[in-house]
């Protein structure tokens, strides 16, 4: 590589070829961002938990009810926006889903019963759930399968971003102008990403910054055979239930971590509403190092010459045995070694996660990743409404989160044991016209 130069200069090519440009990484800067306000607005109920518990008298079992509605929601609206998207494209999906996702978070500002809230809170879901599908859909436009994993790290780590930023500024905004007006201030960020993205996204044959070269990287792989795939056709392949298993098992965990953390980190140390921010924030910051390693690790080993099998399959073991000693979280009495513990398992979350998104578009061909995506969206949200359930239950029958964490430390072996009995190779799916 000439120096001076870097890995957005030249696509990855080897030294001495010519520079193919970087604009593909914008799109990843839009889709971070887009994917750090989804967060914002999702993890809103964890931080205020306790101040709308107060405000509106919840119980632990209502706290779960309210999850367990926007869970519905997410899990109807990601199979259907993982279809939308297939249809209409990534550019016009992601708008709709903006749209809809905008309106129901800022309602959450006007409602006053645990019924409303979470009525507000399955608008949110239906429209939240056009993000990754919309996302992961536009990295396999923009980019080439060995880049992919490190460009989907990079995007999911808004994720992560977004559960920094939100301890931070939503503290901080609640205590100037009350949590009703914060739902309604927060909601303006999406109003200004919506804007953006309608001006910026195309797809790369339509933008006259992507060059000749960029172009020829980007479709550098075998094109795929264009086969119509019914959805039906996708529920029969095991490579189908090979991502929704996966996404069945880990899903459930981040949002344990997303909902729970804080309230959990609150009861066990005496922290409030301020005091938690900065254990948050350590936490989240681990997380975002951890997807964007996890798809850079397996990219690397795909280009240093192992098959994709045994780079995802590899970090995905990695991870799970990372994510084993959260099982003690409830017993560890020093706060900040308890930060380290669980930020290592939600660095490992975001990694494991990061591969297991790239399993669509290592296995199905182009126009039907979306749908894919869609169905394992939707078996994810079963088992979080599953787990808020049973969330609710364990707290308030027993008052203790040891169970919660038992779960979640072995929920990634469970996802990997489903993936690689389903799919042993990670051959690609075949289908016939």
């Amino acid at each position: 590589m000439i120096a001076g130069e870097t890995a957005a200069d030249t696509g990855g090519a080897p030294p001495g070829t010519t520079k193919v440009g970087g604009y593909r990484w914008v799109i990843v800067a839009l889709l971070f961002a887009a994917t750090a306000i989804n967060y914002i607005d999702r993890q809103m109920i964890g931080v205020l938990k306790p101040t709308l518990a107060a405000d509106l008298n919840w119980s632990e079992t209502d706290f779960a009810n309210v999850i367990f509605f926007f869970q519905m929601a997410y899990a109807i609206g990601y199979i259907g926006f993982g279809r939308v998207v297939d249809i209409i494209g990534e550019r016009l999906g992601y708008a709709v889903a903006f749209t809809i996702w905008t309106i129901a978070h800022m309602a959450h500002g006007g409602v006053y019963t645990v019924t409303q809230f979470a009525m507000a809170r399955f608008g949110l879901g239906i429209g939240e759930a056009g993000n990754f599908p919309a996302g992961i859909k536009a990295v396999t436009e923009w980019f080439p399968a060995k880049e992919r994993a490190t460009a989907i790290g990079i995007f999911n780590a808004g994720a992560n971003v977004g559960a920094i930023i939100t301890p931070l500024l939503v503290p901080a905004l609640t205590i100037a102008y009350g949590w009703r007006s914060t739902f309604v201030i927060t909601g303006g960020f999406s109003i200004v990403w919506l804007i953006a993205w309608l001006a910026i996204y195309r797809r790369p044959t339509e933008k006259k910054q992507v060059s000749a070269a960029e172009l020829a990287w980007i479709r550098q792989d075998p094109a795929d055979p264009i086969v119509p795939v019914a959805w039906k056709r996708l529920l029969t392949v095991r490579e189908t239930w090979a991502y929704a298993l996966g996404k069945f098992f880990i899903d459930p965990i981040w949002w344990f971590f997303l909902f729970w953390l804080p309230g959990f980190l609150g009861t066990r140390y005496n922290l409030d509403l301020v005091s938690f921010g900065p254990p948050l924030v350590v936490i989240y910051l681990m997380s975002d190092a951890g997807s964007i390693v996890g798809g850079w690790s397996s990219s690397r080993m795909i280009k240093a010459g192992k098959s994709v099998n045994f780079a995802r399959k590899m970090t995905m073991l990695v991870c799970a045995i990372a994510v084993l000693p959260v099982i003690f979280s409830q017993d560890i009495d020093s706060l900040w070694l308890n930060v380290f513990i669980i930020g290592i398992a939600t660095a490992a979350h975001q990694a494991f996660s990061a591969n297991l998104y790239t399993l669509p578009s290592d296995l199905f061909p182009r126009n039907a990743v979306g749908s894919v995506i869609g169905i394992g969206g939707t078996v994810g949200a079963i088992g979080g409404m599953m787990m808020a359930k049973y969330a609710g239950f364990i707290l308030d029958g027993f008052g203790s989160y040891t169970p919660l964490f038992a779960v979640a430390g072995s929920a990634y072996f469970l996802a990997l044991g489903a993936i690689h009995l389903l799919s042993p190779r990670l051959a690609r799916a075949e289908f016939r016209a």
